[in-house]
């Protein structure tokens, strides 16, 4: 208590070296526990930070992974009313593929709200080609990498076609943009592929397949393509990030 009456009085003090000494003691101490009390409160930031965006369990809130089969039983009633019992899946897949290269002419065409149901097409095509081979007892493992290949030739090809456009346009920073959006969107699939080579099953993030196209479809249509490139850009790479966090954490506990 004396020295802290010595501290409030300092003017009324003669300035002795060992009240110039307490007052300096002082510092490092209040620093000191400032410092602790910023870590405190960065690290409860960062923990749920960590718990509310990238702490995921084994499934993703996103659209696929909610969705899942669900639609099967209306796409299967679907098709048997076009085409029976019998089919390929995999002429289905080849199928949402073409559309989706008849989209990317169409983009480049400057065609877009024809371009943006072109897109529609191949993702509905997409939700019949498993639904089909699930029905059908067709489900084999080149199906699903046929499938798989195709989606990532599809995703290129609308990008790439952007691109093209925007060059013809002489506009850089869409280029740019675009292209920055194509990476995010090739390094999902890949740091998918990477995981599950290592068997750890990786479908999370907020920007699968499903969104993506979406998200096109939407920019096409509605001539909104600059934001929804700017949402691609930022948010297929969360989305990387998040699956490397993911793939890190299930790694330490395997």
């Amino acid at each position: 208590m004396e020295c802290w009456n010595i501290g409030i009085k300092t003017k009324a003090l003669p300035n002795t070296p060992l009240l110039h000494h307490s007052i300096i003691s002082l510092f490092p101490y209040s620093i000191l526990s400032s410092f602790q009390h910023f870590i405190d409160i960065f690290d409860e930031h960062v923990m749920l930070m960590e718990y509310s965006c990238f702490d995921f369990d084994d499934s993703s809130p996103m659209i696929g992974n909610k969705i899942g089969h669900r639609l099967d039983p209306a796409l299967n009633a679907i098709y048997r009313r076009i085409a029976g019992n019998r089919g390929d899946p995999n002429l289905l897949t080849l199928l949402g593929f073409l559309a989706t290269i008849g989209a990317s002419a169409l983009i480049v065409s400057d065609l877009w709200i024809t371009a943006g149901f072109a897109i529609i097409l191949s993702g509905v095509l997409d939700l019949f080609d498993g639904a089909v081979a699930r029905n059908l007892d067709k489900v084999t493992p080149f199906g699903g990498f046929l499938d798989s290949v195709l989606d990532r030739y599809s995703d290129s090809f609308i990008l790439l076609a952007l691109i093209i456009f925007y060059l013809r346009k002489g506009n850089g920073q869409l280029v740019i943009l675009t292209s920055f959006a194509s990476i995010g969107t090739t390094l999902i699939s890949y740091a998918r592929a990477r995981a599950e080579a290592a068997r750890i099953e990786c479908t999370v993030g907020l920007m699968e397949r499903a969104e993506r196209i979406i998200l096109l479809s939407a920019g096409f249509l509605f001539n909104i393509m600059e934001p929804i490139l700017w949402i691609l850009a930022i948010f297929t790479h969360v989305t990387v990030v998040q699956r490397v966090y993911y793939v890190w954490k299930k790694s330490r506990t395997t």
